[in-house]
Parts: C-alpha cells; structure tokens; sequence
C-alpha cells in the first residue's frame, strides 16, 4: 500500500504563474496538454482542472509524487511520466499544447517544439540573466536566458505574444521571458 503525503485540497492548489492565466482559455477540455519539466505539477493540474487531457513529464520521482498527491486530492487526472529530461524521447505523439515553465534545455528545444501539433500551441516562461543577482533561483547560465533568446529558441513556430519583464511575485522579484507561439498548419 502506497504511503499518503496526506496533502488537503486547498494544499493542493497553487497559485499558477502569471503567464499560464493569463493564457489559461486556450486551454479546452479535451484539448491535450503536455507539461515538460513538471516539478510538482502545479501547471499540469491546473490544465487538467480546466479539462485537458494532461501528460507531465519530470526527472524528479520525488517530485511526481508529491504532484501525484495533489492532483489526487483535487479529484484530477494527470498522466504523470518519469523521463530523464536531458537524454529520454518524450511521449511520441502531438499535443494542442506544450507548457515549459521554469525549464531550461537549449539542446532540446527542437523536441519540445516537434511536440505541437499544427495548429497547436507553445507555451513557456523561464528566467533570465539577471534572476542570479536576486539571490534566489538558477545561477547558472545554462538554465538562464539572455535578452531576447526565448524568441529565436522558438523558432520556427510563430511568436503570438512574448514579453520579458521583472514580475513581482508574493514579495519575490522574477526575471523572465515568456512567450505564446504558435505552429502554423
């Protein structure tokens, strides 16, 4: 018998990023979703909330687990998918949505992209440069943007909406890039 973190309902909803509700409508139920870099699947959930068909992929068990829990405890489905991000394939079909937030792979960005489907949607929001000098979140240049660069790492899908903003969030400053693109049909 698997143990329960014994996660409540209202412990299990979290407060999305800006990004994701601000673009949460084009998110339809029975859209399918794929959520890359999961983490403890506060996007993934919401999207299922909203009624998508969501797969999240992570390579933290750990933190599939405790997404495993919160979905339970809200009463939704996730298909919820342990991968090593840096190395195994992602699920082979394609979605209406792909959703990268606060994950950062260059190398496979081509694969994420591949993952919409015509007509479908991008969707990501992840640090820049200038997050290392807050004192909190990724240091590393690997895992940050510089200006402009989540435009060209998108291409060729089309640029709907993108921003790239200091965000003040519960007290906390964000550095980020965001953008909503599109593959044409």
């Amino acid at each position: 018998m698997e143990e329960s973190l014994g996660v409540s309902e209202s412990e299990a909803i979290e407060v999305t990023s800006t990004w994701f509700t601000w673009h949460a409508g084009i998110i339809r139920p029975g859209s399918t979703v794929l959520d890359v870099g999961c983490g403890e699947g506060r996007h993934a959930i919401a999207a299922a909330r909203l009624g998508a068909h969501v797969v999240a992929v992570d390579s933290s068990t750990a933190r599939l687990e405790v997404a495993k829990e919160k979905a339970q405890a809200l009463g939704v489905a996730v298909e919820w998918v342990h991968l090593d991000l840096e190395r195994d394939p992602l699920p082979q079909e394609r979605f209406d949505i792909v959703m990268v937030f606060y994950y950062l792979d260059r190398r496979r960005m081509g694969e994420f992209l591949d993952a919409v489907k015509p007509g479908g949607i991008f969707l990501a929001e992840t640090f820049r440069n200038g997050q290392r000098d807050l004192d909190w979140g990724p240091n590393c240049e690997d895992y940050l943007l510089t200006d402009c660069e989540l435009l060209e790492l998108v291409k060729p899908l089309e640029v709907i909406l993108a921003r790239e903003v200091t965000e003040e969030v519960n007290e906390d400053q964000k550095i980020i890039a965001s953008v909503l693109a599109e593959r044409k049909k």
